[in-house]
């Protein structure tokens, strides 16, 4: 009997997801049009549908056109009937928002990072969310954080950031505690994978995507068929670590030398111009990036010459993700994004040159749509495409 029960409700919940899904995919839909897309009867939509109005996560926004007999009622997304709040952790900068169900931004808090090691992180982390948490007036969903390094996400554990000498650290319940919202907790590459695909609109071009973050370090993020692929120990798409120069690669942060990131990244930009007498007195210090992508526009040969080389070996990584998995819609999100059409142009080559043509020539390689709020709307995606969460707040407010 009991089994019969889990499963009918099962079944519930797998329909109501279904419509809830079509409901957001959709500027506006009308029941019929769900009940012809999903293949559940009218009856089932109609139910699910006035269940899902009186939760508040749908309007009735008016009429459609005819296709004889009655005028169907049109639906939409009630986008601000929840709030969702995403965080970003980044190298230097902690950036939390408050977004609502069309990922759309209503608070934004940023604070740089004052001290990487012991509480002091921690501290800074509570001071964004606390004024976030004050500034909705919508119910909150939960919490959805993107940090650099391994993650596991079914244990909210980050297993190893090197950034913040975190290992084994149990974030998500920390966060949990205080706060008493679901937190889930997530690899800043995998996050920016998914908040491309919802929110950059790539779901509606195919199911697979391959997000690169190239910025401080380097990581990628796999969605497979519609999801998130985070393999076997949370760690796909950590090429950032894969080792490209054997001989005379510069020592990388994870103890190898001659890493993607050691050659790919901004870090390394930065410590080769600092490195370099010749070129770093052409800089004020402390030398910024700012001031290298200035350099860069401006033509400056040298610079230019090192961020190509950056852009080969980034090129050569992707033409390995192009023979792996073939692909064939590859998005750079991540502060070398900066150095723009020319960076990308080598990248694009250099897999042409490195992979088979024929998946070469299927592949789209292109800069992003969401900028540097990537990694925060991913987080926050994740949550949102996490439809059970969103039920059962008719009665709470904050």
């Amino acid at each position: 009997m009991h089994s019969k029960k889990a499963t009918h409700q099962h079944t519930k919940e797998h329909n109501r997801n279904l419509v809830l899904k079509n409901i957001f995919e959709h500027e506006v839909i009308s029941r019929a049009e769900l009940s012809r897309i999903t293949g559940l009867t009218r009856t089932t939509v109609s139910e699910i549908v006035a269940e899902i109005l009186e939760e508040g996560l749908a309007l009735e926004v008016g009429i459609g056109e005819s296709a004889g007999g009655k005028s169907p009622i049109l639906l939409s997304l009630a986008k601000d009937s929840r709030h969702i709040i995403g965080l970003d952790i980044a190298q230097d900068h902690f950036r939390g928002a408050l977004v609502n169900l069309r990922g759309e931004i209503k608070k934004m808090v940023s604070t740089p990072v004052a001290e990487r090691f012991g509480a002091k992180p921690l501290t800074q982390i509570f001071e964004v969310l606390d004024q976030l948490v004050e500034a909705s007036d919508q119910p909150l969903v939960g919490i959805g954080v993107g940090t650099p390094g391994l993650v596991n996400t079914a244990e909210g554990m980050v297993i190893n950031a090197v950034n913040f000498d975190w290992k084994d650290y149990p974030l998500a319940h920390i966060l949990r505690e205080r706060y008493e919202l679901p937190v889930f907790i997530y690899n800043d590459s995998q996050a920016a994978a998914m908040g491309e695909y919802l929110y950059g609109k790539y779901n509606l071009k195919g199911d697979n995507l391959i997000v690169i973050n190239a910025g401080y370090g380097i990581g990628s993020g796999l969605i497979i068929n519609g999801r998130l692929f985070q393999g076997d120990g949370g760690g796909a798409g950590e090429i950032g670590h894969v080792v490209v120069l054997p001989q005379g690669g510069a020592q990388c942060r994870c103890g190898h030398h001659g890493c993607l990131e050691t050659v790919s990244s901004t870090q390394a930009i930065l410590r080769q111009v600092r490195e370099n007498p010749a070129l770093s007195r052409r800089f004020a210090e402390p030398i910024t990036l700012d001031e290298i992508v200035e350099a860069y526009q401006q033509g400056d040969e040298d610079i230019r010459e090192m961020v190509f080389n950056a852009a080969y070996y980034m090129g050569r990584a992707v033409a390995a993700l192009v023979g792996t998995l073939d692909i064939h819609q590859i998005v750079f999100v991540g502060e070398m994004t900066r150095f723009g059409e020319p960076w990308l142009e080598v990248i694009r080559q250099t897999m042409r040159e490195f992979s088979l043509s024929r998946l070469a020539q299927s592949t789209e390689v292109e800069i992003g749509k969401l900028g540097s709020n990537a990694t925060l709307l991913g987080a926050v995606a994740m949550l949102v495409s996490n439809y059970s969460l969103l039920f059962g707040h008719r009665f709470r407010s904050k």
